[in-house]
């Protein structure tokens, strides 16, 4: 109680409100990053965030909608940049970018704060990735293996699987902490992801922080933003986490809203540049660290299926490895949807023996092999004894296709993958 009472402030600078359009702007010295209050005549204060000045008018934004504000409503500097709950008295919790909580679970308990915007990990202190980790998932650890504390790009349109994708990696990978952001969603699909994809094993080791489609940018901003200090803080304490944000295309969609609120020039299709450097710091504050690691699952939200639109561009060139849902495939009833010949690990060859690394190849050749002839097959045009390595890839193709396909719910080991993985490609000659 003495520390709360000398840390209190004995004053505080105030102000008041200028004009509202889009941005609010107010006559208060205020740095940016400060949290503000607008206090109106009726109804509950509104929290806001200074996000620029131009000479003594600072330029604030709420976290909420705000309505009924008026010239002249008082606004008070709360002094302190944005803090978010941390600890492990935060697992099994659901937040939103405030880190207030949102589920009926009450209160948060002896949750120290924790400031948000901090430095990533120096370069030359972070740990080279050496171990794989463990999905469970077939299609992944066999032929994309991941690295713990590798940062990997999930493509896909809508309705394709990349919820439930996250949701059975979070249930069944090896990790001691999952942190979910989920960023944009539809209010509807949030309740359905935690119960169904998500489910009581996986909650118990998770923070879930949500900013739905319906809340102001800043909030959707601040809320990936929070979710990156939590996970950053279990790293600090030699934690192995896996970071999940679903998704980062509506992330970059928030943070244009904010930089063409404040004049910034927009570029190809209308993203400004404080999208891309948003990005590149998103992605930078993930991976190893010199103690723990954040392994990060990333989704994009790819538009009309052009893998090559500005903000699935920019992801694939910062992240580790991607990997491609396809919607053909999906179309098909094939769970999980994964394009294995347009997805990639790029630490694959760090985390697997040779033996692994050559049939994860045999397996892409066959793939390959199958795929050029594949409309020849179905017009019934191929036929066979025309190409022995063609005949030997379709009477292979039913053995990998059963190899990739996994139900929901269905488990794979690490070492059951790899056998299954080498007793293909012992099959494969060329």
């Amino acid at each position: 109680m003495n520390r709360s009472i000398v840390q209190t402030p004995l004053y505080r600078i105030c102000g008041r409100l200028k004009s509202v359009t889009g941005l609010m702007t107010c006559n208060i010295p205020a740095a940016v990053g400060d949290h503000c209050t607008i206090v109106p005549k009726e109804g509950k204060p509104v929290l806001a965030e200074v996000i620029g000045f131009e000479n003594d008018l600072a330029y604030l934004v709420p976290f909420d909608h705000a309505e009924h504000l008026q010239p002249g409503m008082p606004v008070i500097r709360n002094g302190r940049g944005m803090v978010v709950p941390t600890g492990p008295n935060l697992l099994g919790r659901v937040v939103d970018g405030l880190g207030r909580p949102l589920d009926d679970r009450g209160p948060l308990i002896d949750c120290p704060l924790r400031p948000v915007h901090r430095p990533a990990p120096p370069a030359l202190e972070r740990q080279r990735i050496r171990e794989p980790f463990v999905t469970n998932i077939r299609a992944i650890d066999g032929v994309l293996t991941c690295g713990r504390g590798q940062r990997v790009g999930i493509f896909a349109g809508s309705g394709v699987g990349k919820s439930t994708l996250l949701g059975e990696i979070a249930k069944g990978a090896q990790a001691d902490v999952n942190v979910i952001a989920l960023i944009g969603e539809r209010g509807r699909e949030v309740g359905p992801f935690l119960e169904d994809c998500l489910g009581p094993e996986g909650m118990a080791r998770s923070v879930v922080v949500v900013a739905t489609c319906e809340q102001t940018p800043l909030m959707r901003v601040r809320a990936s933003q929070a979710a990156i200090a939590i996970a950053d803080y279990f790293r600090e304490q030699g934690a192995d986490v896996l970071f999940m944000i679903d998704s980062l295309t509506r992330l970059a969609m928030a943070q244009r809203e904010l930089g063409l609120m404040l004049g910034e020039p927009p570029s190809s299709r209308g993203y400004t540049p404080s999208v891309f450097q948003l990005l590149a710091n998103t992605v930078e504050r993930l991976g190893n660290a010199a103690v723990g690691s954040i392994t990060a699952l990333m989704t994009v939200l790819v538009e009309g299926g052009d893998l090559d639109e500005p903000i699935s561009d920019a992801v694939r060139s910062l992240v580790d490895g991607h990997i491609v849902l396809d919607r053909k495939i999906a179309e098909r009833g094939f769970y999980p949807a994964i394009d294995i010949s347009r997805s990639v690990s790029r630490v694959a060859h760090e985390v697997i023996d040779r033996e692994h690394a050559l049939a994860a190849r045999k397996l892409r050749a066959i793939l390959a092999t199958y795929q050029e002839v594949q409309d020849l097959i179905r017009i019934g045009a191929y036929v066979r004894g025309s190409s022995p390595q063609v005949d030997k890839a379709l009477e292979l193709m039913p053995r990998v296709e059963q190899f990739l396909r996994q139900d929901i719910g269905e488990r794979s080991t690490f070492a059951q993958t790899r056998e299954a993985l080498l007793a293909i490609a012992a099959q494969w000659p060329y």
